[in-house]
């Protein structure tokens, strides 16, 4: 079953524009580093609608053990390093993806 990983995060006062730079560079290298990648995408959210989070991730993997290798790469774990202090929120979802085989 490949899932698709969702995470949204809302900044704290501590974000900048050069940290949230940072951030986005530190997730460019992702899919490059980690073939378990089939998907992803991320980026600030575009102020069409309110109430929503300043920030999302997107990573479609094939199944559970490519999520936890995504999860637990060092590189994303540095990338996670630089976020985790500018969060006031944070949510996360996985979802199944249609098989269109």
């Amino acid at each position: 079953m490949a899932i698709r990983h969702i995470a949204l995060f809302r900044w704290n006062g501590e974000a900048t524009p050069e940290k949230v730079d940072r951030i986005r560079d530190a997730l460019a290298l992702l899919p490059g580093r980690i073939p378990e990648l089939r998907a992803y995408t991320f980026g600030p959210d575009l102020g069409i609608s309110e109430g929503t989070y300043d920030f999302g991730v997107a990573a479609d993997v094939d199944d559970e053990a490519g999520l936890a290798t995504y999860r637990d790469h060092p590189d994303h774990q540095a990338a996670l390093a630089l976020i985790r202090p500018l969060l006031a929120d944070r949510a996360s979802v996985q979802i199944a993806l249609p098989d269109h085989s």
